[in-house]
């Protein structure tokens, strides 16, 4: 590796980087001794599509896609939202689920407006995260987890912190939208925050050489 320190996220997403820095400990003296730096940092990395059916699929295509145009161990996550009453949709398709990659506000209206004669009782839904860490070279490696919370639609969005489709959404045994909660109080129990804790132990390997 050039850079024994370094792992590239494979995201322009500035708040996914600072999530993702949060949950890996990356900004705490304590904490793992990596630096996380963003695709905004290597201008000629790729856009990798998402052409995978799964979310480990997805992760890995970006994971390999970025390692082998950074020489640098890569992580990627894929993420979305499935929704019961939607056969388990948007799933994979979730940031682009209104059209538009990235739209937000549109594919979470989308999504309510889809449940919208769906009984409460039967909007059960579930946030999913794949995590993937390649590490390039002679001898690569790879590693892909995956995290999942378990909870339910509402109505109306509430809250401002998160992104995407937190304000719709309530975890199992909990009266607020991930998009109510602490940046910590998400974490803890976030789809991201539990495969990206799973995936620390081979990033710290990584980091290692070993």
């Amino acid at each position: 590796m050039t850079d024994g320190k370094t792992i590239v996220l494979a995201t322009r997403n500035p708040g996914k980087l600072r999530e993702l820095a949060r949950i890996l400990g990356a900004e705490e003296p304590g904490g793992t001794q990596v630096r996380l730096a963003g695709l905004d940092e290597f201008p000629g990395a790729p856009d990798v599509p998402e052409t995978g059916a799964t979310f480990e699929e997805n992760a890995l295509l970006k994971a390999r896609a970025i390692a082998a145009c950074t020489g640098l161990p890569a992580v990627a996550d894929d993420s979305g939202l499935c929704v019961d009453a939607l056969g388990g949709m948007p799933g994979v398709l979730s940031a682009r689920w209104a059209g538009k990659h990235g739209d937000d506000r549109a594919n979470l209206e989308l999504v309510l407006a889809q449940v919208a004669d769906v009984p409460d009782a039967r909007l059960g839904a579930r946030f999913v995260c794949a995590a993937a860490l390649v590490v390039p070279g002679a001898a690569a490696r790879e590693w892909v987890v995956t995290g999942q919370v378990e909870g339910r639609l509402i109505r109306a969005p509430r809250g401002t912190g998160g992104f995407g489709y937190d304000p719709i959404f309530l975890p199992d045994g909990f009266g607020q939208t991930t998009a109510e909660m602490t940046a910590d109080a998400k974490d803890a129990i976030s789809h991201r925050g539990r495969a990206f804790r799973a995936l620390a132990p081979f990033i710290a390997k990584a980091c290692q050489g070993s």
